[in-house]
C-alpha cells in the first residue's frame, strides 16, 4: 500500500519545491521544436520534457487532449510518458477534466486511478458542474486508490466567472468536507487560477492542495502566487507550461528558475 496522495504530494513539495510542469504538446509547439506534428513528434517532445523536468518538479501534468487527438497512437504515447514519469518517481496529475455520474464516472476513475491501468496516474482534474454530489463516487475511488482529484473551482479563463462565481463556494465546501480529518493534507484539491485577484474563499479550510495554473505565459508571477495563496503556501502547486516549453534547449533551466522563484516567494 502506498501513502495517500495528499501525503505524497506534501513530501514531493517539501523535497523538490512547489512547482507543477504542464506538458501541453499542441501542434504549433511541436512544429516550433522541429519534431513535426505527428505521433512520433509527440513522443519525442514528451520524452524530452520528461527527461529534463521529471527530477526537478514536484508534479508533472500532461494535458490529455493533445494525446487523444491522435487516437490510439497518441494514447500509446501517453501511456509511455506516464510509465517514464512513474519510473522517475515523479507525481503525475493528468489533466482530463472529467465529470459525469454513476457508472460513467466510475469508468473514468478506473481508467485513471486504478493501479493496474496503463493510464494510471496519481491524480486527475475533474469537473463539478453536474453538481458536486456527482463526484462522490470519484472521491471515494480516489481515496480507495490512495490517489487524488483536483476539482475545478475558480479557473483563470475570463469566461469562467459568470458561472463559477455562482457555485464556487459549494465546490470549496464540498472539497473541505471530503478532506475532513485527513493529515497532513487531504487528497482532494481544487483548481484556482494564479491570475485571479482573489481566491474568493478561505482556502485554509480545504485541508487539501491547490493547483494554480497561470504561471508564466498567462501572466502570473511567483509574487502573485504568494499574494494569492499565502495562507496555504505549503499546499499550493503553481503550474507552468508554455513558459518552460518554448525552447527545447532551455526546458531544464527554465523549470529550475520557476521552481526556485516559487520556493523563495512561498518560504
Amino acid at each position: 500500500m502506498r501513502e495517500p496522495f495528499g501525503t505524497r504530494l506534501r513530501a514531493a513539495i517539501d523535497k523538490r519545491g512547489p512547482l507543477c510542469v504542464g506538458i501541453d504538446p499542441h501542434p504549433a509547439l511541436l512544429d516550433a521544436w522541429g519534431v513535426g506534428d505527428s505521433p512520433a513528434g509527440l513522443e519525442r517532445f514528451c520524452l524530452t520534457v520528461a527527461e529534463a523536468a521529471a527530477d526537478l518538479a514536484a508534479v508533472v501534468k500532461p494535458q490529455s487532449a493533445f494525446f487523444e487527438r491522435w487516437g490510439s497512437r497518441g494514447v500509446a504515447v501517453l501511456e509511455r510518458l506516464l510509465a517514464e514519469l512513474r519510473e522517475a518517481g515523479t507525481l503525475v496529475v493528468l489533466d482530463v477534466k472529467r465529470g459525469d455520474i454513476g457508472s460513467t464516472m466510475a469508468g473514468y476513475t478506473e481508467a485513471y486511478l486504478d493501479h493496474d491501468s496503463p493510464l494510471a496516474c496519481d491524480a486527475i482534474t475533474v469537473s463539478p458542474y453536474l453538481g458536486f454530489g456527482s463526484l462522490r463516487g470519484a472521491v471515494a475511488a480516489a481515496y480507495a486508490a490512495d490517489a487524488g482529484l483536483f476539482v475545478l473551482a475558480r479557473t483563470s479563463n475570463p469566461e469562467a466567472a459568470e458561472l463559477q462565481d455562482l457555485v464556487a463556494g459549494q465546490v470549496f465546501d464540498g472539497v473541505g468536507a471530503a478532506n475532513a480529518g485527513r493529515e497532513p493534507l487531504g487528497s482532494i484539491g481544487v483548481v484556482v487560477g494564479a491570475t485571479l485577484s482573489s481566491a474568493g474563499y478561505p482556502l485554509e479550510r480545504l485541508n487539501g492542495p491547490v493547483l494554480a495554473p497561470g504561471l508564466g505565459a498567462q501572466g502570473a508571477s511567483a509574487a502573485d502566487v504568494a499574494r494569492l495563496f499565502w495562507p496555504v503556501r505549503q499546499a499550493v502547486l503553481p503550474s507552468v507550461s508554455r513558459a518552460v516549453l518554448e525552447d527545447p534547449a532551455k526546458v531544464r533551466e527554465r523549470v529550475m528558475t520557476f521552481r526556485d522563484e516559487c520556493a523563495e516567494a512561498l518560504a
